[in-house]
């Protein structure tokens, strides 16, 4: 455990390794049942592992490459970082194209969520934006909302959501799709400013029973409810008892709902730990390369990037060359503007 007091730098650039090392960790697990990673790589990684030639999406990835999780959050950022703080929906729309054009050229099965590919195509097409995303309900606006929470202060939780559904309402404009992306958002930005895991989990409930009165309304369960009942779930459990407890019970899939929660009850049991919390949620099994991406996050905003082994951040860097720093930097100080 950290015992320093991370500086906002350190929790900044926190986030966005423990985001991109959790979506590393679960590139060749995703998917995957929790059988099948418990029978491959024991009840909880230890490390990064190559995919194996015949997965069904990250085939012939190398260990410790990132996913669709990271480059589409670094993509938001960069949208954010031009836009001086806004998004511009139909530039994230043209971005998201020349992304996804760009993982094809490269040979990747791991394209644009069910969601997002959707509200990009009717956006293209003419349709108006604040009708496109009215289908979202997948965790893409969650995997990838975490510069929001970088970007902005969490001292006023509405003017939070308010961010998050305008970077969110192009492809997830739904209630449950913006209840998740704004508790993902919130325990960073509280995170940022110097809350621990638990009062991060609060200040996530928070803005998610915000988030769900946005958009348009489905039929789904409630996100804030399944947060404070998912972490109450795991208490006391070790690690393959939380890993089995989150995939039977909490669910592991695309839903909003399901990888959410998940992501904070794997959190929850490792507070201390967020490297550790990374491992348990790349072993879950289905999203976990999300889930373990979401749970990094927060943990990276709440204990600093010192709380990540610096060979794991070294290998993330040397397989990956992305400059998570610079970024976080151009993010940071954007915290704070109106």
């Amino acid at each position: 455990m950290n015992t320093v007091t991370p500086t906002p730098h350190s929790r900044a650039t926190g986030a966005l390794y423990g985001l991109a090392l959790g979506d590393a960790l679960g590139m060749p697990t995703q998917m995957l049942s929790r059988p099948q990673i418990v029978a491959r790589y024991g009840p909880v990684l230890t490390g990064f592992h190559a995919a194996a030639p015949d997965h069904p999406l990250a085939a012939g990835m190398p260990a410790g490459a990132i996913t669709d999780d990271t480059e589409q959050a670094l993509l938001l950022a960069q949208l954010l970082i031009d836009g001086a703080g806004t998004v511009d929906a139909a530039e994230l729309a043209r971005r998201l194209v020349a992304w996804e054009d760009d993982m094809r050229a490269r040979g990747s099965l791991d394209l644009l969520g069910p969601s997002t590919k959707r509200a990009v195509e009717l956006v293209l097409a003419g349709t108006s934006v604040d009708e496109v995303g009215r289908y979202g309900t997948t965790n893409g606006a969650a995997m990838r909302i975490a510069p929001v929470g970088i970007a902005v202060s969490s001292a006023d939780p509405v003017a939070l959501v308010d961010r998050v559904v305008e970077a969110s309402r192009l492809t997830h404009h739904t209630g449950v799709a913006l209840a998740g992306a704004a508790a993902v958002a919130a325990a960073v930005s509280a995170g940022l400013d110097g809350a621990s895991v638990p009062q991060a989990v609060e200040a996530a409930v928070g803005a998610a029973r915000l988030g769900a009165a946005r958009g348009h309304w489905v039929a789904a369960a409630d996100v804030a409810e399944r947060i404070v009942w998912a972490t109450r779930l795991v208490r006391g459990l070790s690690p393959a008892e939380v890993g089995e407890r989150v995939y039977t019970l909490v669910g592991t899939s695309l839903a909003t709902q399901e990888s959410v929660p998940a992501a904070f009850a794997v959190l929850t049991a490792c507070q201390d730990d967020p490297w550790q919390a990374v491992l348990l949620a790349a072993s879950v099994g289905g999203d976990c390369d999300t889930i373990a991406a979401i749970a990094g996050a927060i943990g990276g905003a709440c204990l600093g990037v010192e709380a990540f082994p610096a060979d794991a951040r070294a290998t993330l860097d040397r397989v990956n060359k992305i400059d998570l720093d610079a970024t976080a930097t151009a993010l940071l100080a954007l915290r704070g503007r109106p």
